[in-house]
Parts: structure tokens; sequence; C-alpha cells
């Protein structure tokens, strides 16, 4: 099956831009927090490694794709320490234009402390995401050939999907870790209004318990339900056809944060570039396996020799 071809357009990306704090405690958690004294918890950790890193999924989808030679542009809210990002933006080449400040509020932050035996205790603090409906599909203008909805702040991922239904913008749900967030008739809502669905296969089992949903019943409303299983590969499903896509084989596994966004900047690569579900499968699964050897979502790099050469490596 191919696709449209959508060349020269650009993607709506419409999600998080957010700063991610990682903290690494030289121990274990289970040799500090007592079970039996749960109840009165009160724990300090030093930790002597820290860094921060550039993330959001708004953001970390834009970075792959402008790897990929696309343009991707961001729509998002930040808070007044932006600024750094937007520098970081800027010299890039990723388009600021469709990040609005909301004067007041701190970026989206997450902390991350991950013990030796990679255990995490993450605080999330969703602040300027909290305003992100403020920003309208319609603000991008023309020449948006698709969107994707990632996750973002409840009522804007409600909005922008209505907003790219009524503009006829075809777009991915991408519903995430902010799935939890929606009940089955939301959920339901979201498919009837997407053109595609991209889960993980935890996200999977929770939109099929939510919605009642089968493989079958989402592929007669979508042209194709892509379900990733890390290592194992991905699944893309659509009217008639199940294809399994194999997993490229990284170099090293150093940090999978943000493989599921390297994953979505290729599904989207071939979205716009008219390829068949095979090809744009095994270049979504190798995006995720170059993601997967740098630390941070935004720090792999490669130019387009090097990508032509591992996927001929990978997939003949």
């Amino acid at each position: 099956m191919v696709q449209d071809r959508l060349g020269g357009q650009a993607a709506l990306i419409c999600g998080s831009v957010a700063y991610d704090t990682i903290l690494l405690f030289q121990d274990r958690f289970k040799s500090h927090i007592l079970p039996d004294k749960i109840h009165i918890l009160n724990v300090s950790f030093l930790v002597p490694e820290m860094r921060r890193e550039f993330g959001g999924c708004a953001t970390n989808i834009a970075y792959s794709l402008h790897l990929l030679g696309d343009r991707g542009v961001p729509m998002a809210t930040a808070g007044d320490d932006f600024g750094p990002y937007r520098e970081r933006m800027h010299a890039q080449g990723i388009p600021v234009d469709h990040i609005k400040v909301v004067n007041g509020t701190f970026t989206a932050q997450a902390f991350i402390t991950t013990d030796l035996d990679d255990n995490q205790i993450t605080a999330f603090h969703p602040g300027a995401m909290q305003h992100a409906h403020l920003n309208t599909v319609s603000d991008a203008g023309p020449g948006i050939g698709l969107g994707i909805v990632a996750p973002d702040g409840r009522d804007a991922m409600i909005a922008h999907a209505a907003q790219f239904a009524a503009a006829k913008i075809p777009f991915i749900f991408d519903p995430g870790q902010g799935l939890p967030m929606f009940g089955g008739e939301e959920l339901k809502t979201f498919i009837g209004q997407a053109r595609w669905v991209a889960v993980n296969d935890y996200e999977w089992g929770l939109l099929q318990e939510r919605t009642g949903y089968s493989v079958s019943d989402i592929t007669a409303q979508v042209d194709a339900l892509v379900i990733t299983r890390g290592a194992e590969g991905s699944v893309i499903h659509t009217r008639g056809q199940t294809l399994n896509v194999p997993c490229a084989q990284p170099k090293a596994v150093v940090d999978p944060t943000g493989c599921g966004d390297a994953y979505r900047a290729g599904l989207i690569h071939g979205l716009l570039r008219g390829l068949d579900w095979p090809t744009t499968g095994r270049t979504a699964s190798l995006m995720g396996a170059i993601k997967i050897e740098s630390r941070g979502p935004q720090n792999h790099s490669f130019t387009r020799e090097e990508f032509d050469r591992r996927f001929r490596d990978n997939f003949g």
C-alpha cells in the first residue's frame, strides 16, 4: 500500500516541550527504602552525577524528522525558562514559531533519579504544558501535509485532534503516556478522527481495555494501527494486512529515552514521502535503533549516506 505523496509539505507536531534532569544514584533504592517503614517515608539520595537533556515529544519528533531531511513544526507551550531551548532549536534549524511562551510558568520538567539496578523515581512538573490548548492548528497556516497528536495537556490533545479533523488534515493519534487521562468514549472519538494510530504494546493493551476495540475495529476506521514492541520490533496493521517489522540492530544499547519519538519521526517521514509500509516501518525501526545508541532524546546524529548504508545492512 502506497500513501498519497506529501513531500514538500511539513508535519505539524502537537505535543510537549520539556527539560529532563537525569540524576544517577550510585546505590540501590531497596537498600534505603525499608518496606516496613514505607508509611513514614523520608529519604534523601546523594546524586553526584547529573545531566540536563532537551526533551518533550513534540521537539524530540521534530529533531529526528529534521535529521531525515523533512520539516517538522513543533506546536507546544513553554515557560519563562525556554530561552536556552529556543537558542538550541534555532541553531539546529528547527522552527520555534509555534511554541508559545506562557508567562509566569516553567517549561514542563521531569526529574528522573536512577539507581544501579536501573530503577527510576520520576517527578514530573507539567508547567506550561497545562496551557497547550492555547495553541490552535489553524495558527500553523498553509503547507501542513499531516499532523500528529502526541502526549500533551489533556485539553490540548482533545482540541488539536478535533481541529485537525475539521481542517481535513490527516493525523497520527499517538497518546503515549497521556493515554490514561482518557476514558473509552474519548479514545473512540480520537480514533474516529485520526488517519493513523500509534501505540506501544502496553498502551495497546490499555486501549483495548478502555474501548473494547479489536485490531479490526480500529483498522476499519483508520489506515493503519502501529504497535511498537521494543526489542521485538513492531507490527503495522492495515485493512487486510499485518506487517511484522523487524527491529534494527543498534551498535550499543545506551539509553531508550526518546526511542518511541524517533520511531514516530520515521513513520512521519514515510508518510510525507509516500513510501510503502514495509519501507516506512523499517525506516522507523532504524530511527529507534540509532536513538538508543546515545544518551538523551536529542543527541543522536547521522548523515543521509550513513542512514542509507545502515538501512541496507539491516534490511537488505
